[in-house]
């Protein structure tokens, strides 16, 4: 039975009842569209019915198919949270605000990452208490993955995960004010693939209005596959499951057989005559575009929005160190990932091994990783909102190095988020398998990192100096970024190879 102190909120939807705890109060599977099941699967997400009666807030929805994912001796549970939860209303959002009572405070909506195929807003470090503590209502958004969210098949829109963010702004737009929020100060921040889709949104007509400002933690401004890309993903998992690539003939096949497929997509080859892979080989899911969006930000709402975007100094190393592949590397190895990653590898190498003269072989391929997936794509985004935005871009990057797994994991990808959260201290992040490792958290960084993204929400502004492409210069948040000088590498193409050491599904994170 409800206690009768908890908070009940009226919502277009119909009523919710939600928890009241230290920092505010939290309300969680809250949709946003209906449940994608069936056919719907592979349709546009479709307005929820609403319900009569106090709809139950207290408990978190189900999670999008997904499957296990496994970064050795690493602990990411924290960043993946429960895995696949199955239920089929998952289309759904979770609140934690100061308080529903009509005020106007700032929004943020946060979109998780997990290589377009795994990843809840069930996720420890997703906890939004500190945002409610520091006055901001924030929305965590669960969105169709791998097969249904991203595959692009006959007869289904592209870019299903993508459509549904559009319609959980467009939820959080006609609904977030009756939690406290102001609909017309709307952050969208995400990290990893949720970068990705946040930096595809600065390029999307239909975006216009839904937020005012963005923040991309290590996404890939050119991360999107073409549509020649997206056909032969789509044939591969067609042929995997023994049926054509219509939506018509994956509609009819159960979520677990899905999942039970990705294997067989691994290190799927992208490249085409025109266009090399933009992950890699490390995903066989991502944005399916004809332009990038880095290059395509005249298209949507980018020259009004504020962007605040940046990376980890060691990105790479999330996909070596735990898997015990950065000692092991050897120099035909990083040549053979360099000739897969660019046309010109031994230029790329050289330039490389000139801003890294000490680094081992395992850690120019970590370089090369992190250039590739996430700082290329990061410095061209960067580089074009400031030409269309007028100046109101900033760029940051983040060099605190972990602790975990005997000290080498380093500033690797996903390592800001507890700071970004406020979660540095937490015991459940800490020991040599946790991602902030056995030591503590430096005195000072979480405060700084959240305090900046909590202020660029409210403002627009981090109090940093803005990013000029003429002077490029990143604000350094804990540490110094060793491999800021190799920034200005930006790969001509990417191999659909996967090299040795990604994650043991193929699926970058």
């Amino acid at each position: 039975m409800p206690r009768q102190a908890d908070p009940l909120v009226e919502t277009p939807s119909g009523a919710v009842r939600g928890l009241r705890g230290r920092t505010g109060e939290r309300y969680r599977g809250l949709p946003y569209a209906a449940a994608p099941t069936g056919a719907g699967r592979f349709e546009a997400p479709a307005p929820h019915p609403g319900w009569s009666g106090v709809r139950d807030g207290t408990r978190p929805s189900p999670t999008a198919p997904q499957p296990t994912r496994d970064f050795g001796r690493l602990d990411m549970t924290p960043y993946f949270g429960p895995g696949w939860v199955p239920g089929g209303e998952y289309l759904s959002v979770d609140v934690h605000t100061p308080a529903a009572d009509g005020g106007r405070r700032p929004v943020m909506v946060f979109v998780h990452g997990g290589g377009f195929v795994t990843g809840s807003n069930r996720a420890a470090l997703y906890d939004g208490s500190a945002f409610a503590r520091d006055g901001v209502v924030l929305v965590t958004v669960n969105y169709r993955l791998g097969i249904p969210g991203f595959l692009d098949l006959k007869g289904a829109p592209s870019n299903r995960g993508l459509l549904d963010l559009l319609a959980a702004l467009g939820w959080v737009r006609d609904t977030v004010a009756a939690f406290g929020g102001d609909p017309g100060n709307v952050t969208v921040f995400g990290q990893s693939a949720g970068a990705t889709l946040i930096g595809a949104l600065l390029a999307t007509p239909e975006a216009k209005g839904l937020f005012r400002r963005a923040i991309i933690q290590s996404g890939n401004g050119m991360g999107a596959f073409t549509p020649e890309q997206a056909q032969r993903a789509g044939a591969a998992a067609a042929a995997a499951l023994g049926v054509e690539p219509t939506a018509e003939a994956f509609a009819a096949i159960p979520d677990s057989r899905f999942l039970a497929v990705l294997p067989a997509l691994a290190g799927l080859d992208l490249r085409t005559s025109t266009a090399g892979d933009p992950l890699a080989g490390l995903s066989p899911f991502s944005l399916v575009l004809p332009v990038q969006p880095a290059d395509a930000l005249a298209d949507g709402p980018a020259a009004e929005i504020d962007l605040l975007i940046g990376t980890n100094s060691q990105e790479g190393h999330l996909y070596l160190v735990p898997q015990g592949v950065l000692e092991s590397t050897t120099q035909a190895e990083v040549r053979a990932f360099a000739a897969r990653a660019h046309t010109d590898p031994q230029t790329v190498l050289a330039a490389h091994r000139a801003a890294l003269p000490h680094a081992t072989p395992g850690e120019l391929r970590s370089a090369l990783l992190g250039q590739v997936l996430f700082e290329a794509g990061t410095t061209r985004m960067a580089r074009a909102h400031a030409r269309v935005s007028g100046g109101r871009t900033y760029l940051y990057s983040f060099g605190y190095r972990s602790t975990a797994l005997d000290g080498r994991l380093g500033a690797a990808h996903a390592v800001e988020l507890p700071f970004v959260f406020d979660l540095a201290d937490e015991p459940w992040l800490h020991g040599d398998t946790g991602l902030l490792g056995a030591a503590s958290a430096p005195a000072g960084l979480a405060a700084r990192v959240h305090g900046a993204w909590v202020a660029f929400a409210r403002t627009g502004s981090t109090g940093w100096v803005p990013y000029d492409p003429q002077r490029p210069r990143a604000e350094i948040l804990g540490g110094t970024p060793e491999f800021s000088s190799r920034a200005h590498l930006r790969p001509r193409s990417a191999g659909g190879d996967s090299a040795d050491g990604h994650p043991r599904d193929g699926i970058a994170g």
